[in-house]
């Protein structure tokens, strides 16, 4: 089982010039065949919100493998309305990290 690097874990990453995306913050998910995989926590630019996710994901997920190391993409995308912060304005990456992990049931193995 695989570990995901740190440094492939750079929030926005790839997704910045995306226009359909507001803001990203990407953490490390528990996958069942690679150990860990990429994912995104997707707040999306309000043109975007009634577009069909599943379609958005894959245009994503090209779009940052043809900005970035194709391996850096993320594996998995979450669309939230939007993205918990600290009162300067921070992604709170701890929270999503941790709620990623709480759903698999994983909590102490991150």
């Amino acid at each position: 089982m695989e570990k995901v690097p740190d440094w492939a874990l750079r929030s926005g990453e790839g997704t910045d010039g995306a226009p359909t995306v507001a803001e990203t913050a990407v953490v490390r998910s528990p996958d069942p065949i690679r150990g860990e995989v990429v994912k995104a926590f997707v707040a999306l630019a309000p043109q975007f919100l009634s577009h069909d996710l599943d379609e958005l994901t894959k245009e994503l997920q090209q779009h940052v493998k043809s900005v970035t190391a194709p391996y850096k993409y993320p594996r998995k995308m979450e669309f939230v309305l939007d993205l918990p912060k600290i009162i300067t304005g921070k992604i709170q990456q701890v929270k999503l990290r941790v709620k990623e992990w709480k759903r698999s049931g994983q909590i102490g193995a991150q």
